[in-house]
């Protein structure tokens, strides 16, 4: 069930009403931060992640998706992961003790989802 989501989502993103193909990474970030509000935590003293934000977008059939936008210090470049629904709340309990392994046990596990992380 929750691949066949993925795969609506991900088809949704890719045959958008405008019939440009939105397959990027970078076009997926786009998408969600203009069509939802994000909730952004900051890390200021990690030596690892500078920012995630957490976005959900809901379909037309009232489907909700959970995003994480990861920005890394090491590039500044933002990242997106199509995440679980618990997946902030789990991220925002730990962060301020480690952005960094936060990050790698609330966010990183969904990195084959969509696969726009860093390599």
């Amino acid at each position: 069930m929750r691949t066949t989501i993925i795969i609506v989502f991900t088809c949704m993103l890719l045959l958008p009403a405008n019939g440009i193909a939105q397959s990027t990474c970078g076009e997926m970030i786009d998408y969600v931060k203009t069509n939802s509000y994000g909730t952004t935590y900051y890390s200021p003293n990690s030596d690892a992640i500078s920012q995630v934000s957490f976005y959900d977008v809901t379909d037309g059939n009232y489907n909700t998706y959970y995003f994480a936008i990861v920005r890394f210090k090491s590039s500044f470049t933002d990242y997106i992961y199509q995440v679980g629904s618990n997946t902030k709340s789990n991220y925002a309990v730990n962060y301020t003790d480690s952005a960094g392994k936060a990050f790698w046990n609330a966010i990183e596990p969904y990195s084959d989802v969509l696969d726009c992380g860093p390599d």
